[in-house]
């Protein structure tokens, strides 16, 4: 029996043992970020098992956790980092240079300046560019090594029109002008090793063939460049394989996508390279937020939570979906004693934060809520922390993961005194 029989492709809210995540945040307090470093391992041995001849990198921008990068590079997974500050996270967890790469969009002077002296030291990274204006800067700072050109195939999908990476401008080189760039590019000397393109994030089952498209196309681009510069190492075609946020939604047929992958890629005498984030990360994280207040408002409960968009933000970025359970409810349905059970109402999951968009959810049926509840967020490993920030002066959470059994605090929470350090230390 392999390690992945028996164990399903997503993980629901409905899976994490509500009494369990009440003891954590009853230990650790709250807003508390909970992730399952095994479930991690799971989804990157299911991704290795669908694309086994693949080189897999992680978007750390997903989440950048030390314990998260320690567990995906100990599964044998790379690490794709989106800035400087990822970078050094990378090479923190791995001390492995062979296993980085940075892909640059507009990077800033202090960035390129950071990972130029990484590479001093370990000369095994690689480098992507999204601009000739990048190369230049490259070698300017004396930078002659590995080089991967990200290009823009003019092909975008995702699940929201922000994170649709692949038709935008703002990344990439026109796919026109790849042959050109990497031409000129080995000419001064740089090490050409590959060429990326991304499309977008949370690619669902039904764009399955805009994502087939966006590969066909890398895969022609590939041809061109081999003929005109040379052999590749690899065609890195991006992640962005999505999760179903949604109870009824259905998860990606990975099996699926790593056929369409390698059937569109077509002949490229090239390694493919995939950089999932989301799908390695999203499911083994919750969100626990404590109930502060209930009330009721003209059409709604409102139902008032310590955790906010400063907390978890992509409901008020994206009006994206999270599976919201009250555990403190479910706690009590499953206990021989309970001899009552709540009534189901629609209710307003609403943060602490002085703007309207600071909700998590809309009228959505749940047990009648109580003041000192414990509610969950499903789906909050990835971009969760992340994208949690300090507006309103709020302390940003902590986080604890669990592996083999064991509990331990990975992150400790903010303070208001961590929150101002930077006027008075200055």
């Amino acid at each position: 029996m392999t390690a992945l029989e028996g164990t399903p492709s997503v993980r629901r809210l409905t899976a994490w043992d509500p009494a369990e995540l009440e003891s954590r945040a009853s230990e650790y307090g709250t807003p508390l970020y909970v992730l399952d470093l095994d479930r991690i391992s799971e989804n990157a041995q299911r991704l290795a098992s669908a694309f086994p001849d693949a080189e897999i990198l992680y978007a750390v921008k997903a989440n950048a956790l030390k314990d998260v990068l320690e567990t995906l590079h100990g599964e044998g997974i790379g690490l794709e980092c989106a800035s400087a500050g990822e970078l050094t996270r990378a090479l923190d967890a791995s001390d492995d240079g062979a296993a980085v790469h940075y892909t640059a969009v507009n990077p800033p002077a202090h960035d390129l300046d950071q990972v130029v002296e990484a590479w001093e030291a370990y000369p095994e990274l690689t480098i992507t560019a999204g601009s000739e204006d990048t190369i230049d800067r490259l070698a300017d700072r004396g930078y002659d090594g590995r080089l991967c050109l990200r290009v823009n195939p003019g092909i975008g999908a995702g699940h929201h029109e922000k994170v649709q990476t692949g038709a935008a401008a703002k990344f990439g080189v026109p796919a026109e002008r790849a042959v050109d760039v990497l031409a000129d590019a080995a000419e001064r000397s740089f090490d050409v090793v590959g060429i990326h393109a991304h499309v977008g994030s949370g690619v669902s089952s039904d764009q399955l063939d805009a994502h087939r498209e966006f590969v066909s196309r890398m895969g022609e681009i590939a041809r061109s460049v081999t003929e005109a510069v040379g052999d590749l190492e690899f065609v890195d075609v991006g992640g962005g394989f999505g999760v179903p946020y949604r109870e009824d939604e259905q998860p990606l047929d990975l099996e699926a996508v790593a056929n369409a992958t390698r059937e569109a890629l077509g002949d490229v005498n090239a390694q493919l390279t995939i950089e999932p984030g989301r799908y390695l990360v999203a499911d083994a994280g919750v969100l626990l937020t404590e109930i502060n207040t209930v009330k009721a408002a003209r059409d709604t409960t409102v139902v008032g939570v310590d955790a906010g968009m400063t907390t978890l933000l992509r409901p008020a970025m994206y009006d994206a979906y999270h599976p919201i359970r009250n555990l403190t409810a479910a706690r009590e349905a499953d206990s021989s004693d309970a001899e009552r059970g709540r009534e189901q109402i629609p209710q307003t999951i609403a943060g602490p934060i002085c703007e309207s968009g600071d909700v998590f959810a809309t009228d959505r049926t749940l047990p009648a809520s109580e003041r000192g509840d414990v509610i969950a967020i499903g789906n909050a490993g990835a971009y969760g922390y992340e994208m949690a920030n300090q507006y309103n002066s709020r302390p940003r959470p902590a986080s604890v993961v669990t592996e083999d059994g064991t509990v331990r605090l990975a992150r400790r929470r903010e303070t208001i005194d961590d929150v101002t350090r930077v006027e008075r230390e200055r």
